[in-house]
């Protein structure tokens, strides 16, 4: 599975972006999909991840109601809706997909995904 993340850019503090994130399948069967982030000399962390059949969303604390991740299953395509972004939401965001059934505390795990995209910068202006 190939995915490419898109939909990064500058924006000022409290301004919006929203990324996707395509599959390269006609029909993407894997069970979820899911953003992390890395920010300069940082380790990857979770931002979001959502179950793809049953659209389950699960969210990092220091994203929750400011972002949505959401799925459109015909298009294979996931998005991450940002809102009231913050400089410290500067980073490298990429999207990612788990293949096999997975735990609320799997998904939040950068090790247990199966496939990465190449990430995509938001650059977030103080």
């Amino acid at each position: 599975v190939q995915l490419q993340a898109s939909g990064g850019g500058l924006v000022q503090t409290g301004g919006s972006l929203r990324l996707s994130c395509a599959t390269s399948r006609r029909t993407f069967s894997g069970s979820a999909m899911g953003w992390f982030r890395q920010a300069p000399d940082k380790e990857r962390e979770f931002v979001a991840a959502i179950g793809w059949s049953g659209g389950y969303t699960y969210y990092a604390d220091s994203v929750k109601g400011r972002f949505t991740i959401s799925r459109d299953i015909d298009k294979n395509t996931m998005f991450l809706q940002m809102t009231s972004l913050k400089p410290e939401d500067m980073a490298v965001y990429y999207c990612t997909a788990r293949m096999t059934r997975y735990s609320s505390l799997q998904i939040r795990r950068p090790l247990e995904y199966d496939y990465w995209g190449q990430g995509t910068l938001v650059t977030v202006s103080s």
